[in-house]
């Protein structure tokens, strides 16, 4: 497997395991039933996307992306703060929306830099740019 296809699917890992944590994090403070499922569904197939990408890589015996206990810190601590005064239905889509856009910009910017990378790898980094895109279609219902 090429570096190019390493680092795109290492981004491809390291943008859903955000994404999940958010979500697990907010989890708690979700008092709308149809967010909460609109978040369940989300969680469940940025796993799936996770899953593509950790399998490419153990099937090329390559390392996978691994998150430090202090970016997880952070990520958690920064939700927690932002809905301490208010951790509305609107709140929690913005917050979401916010961290789609990042990732879709994280992810632009790998594949620029690695446009080496094989059809298979590009592949599954367009579908999570597609995801992230449909879910922010789909929280704004919630602003």
């Amino acid at each position: 497997m090429k570096k190019d296809d390493l680092e795109i699917l290492r981004e491809v890992q390291k943008d859903t395991g955000i994404a999940i944590k958010a979500i697990d994090t907010m989890f708690g403070k979700v008092r709308n039933d149809e967010l909460s499922k609109e978040l369940s569904r989300e969680r469940l197939a940025y796993s799936v996307i996770q899953n593509k990408a950790t399998d490419r890589l153990q099937n090329s015996n390559a390392d996978s992306y691994s998150k430090s206990a202090v970016e997880d810190m952070m990520l958690s601590g920064s939700i927690h703060l932002n809905t301490l005064a208010n951790c509305s239905s609107g709140k929690i889509a913005e917050l979401m929306i916010d961290g789609s856009n990042r990732n879709i910009t994280r992810m632009w910017k790998a594949v620029n830099r690695h446009g080496n990378s094989g059809e298979t790898s590009m592949e599954i980094a367009r579908e999570l740019m597609d995801f992230e895109e449909k879910s922010i279609g789909c929280l704004k219902k919630f602003l």
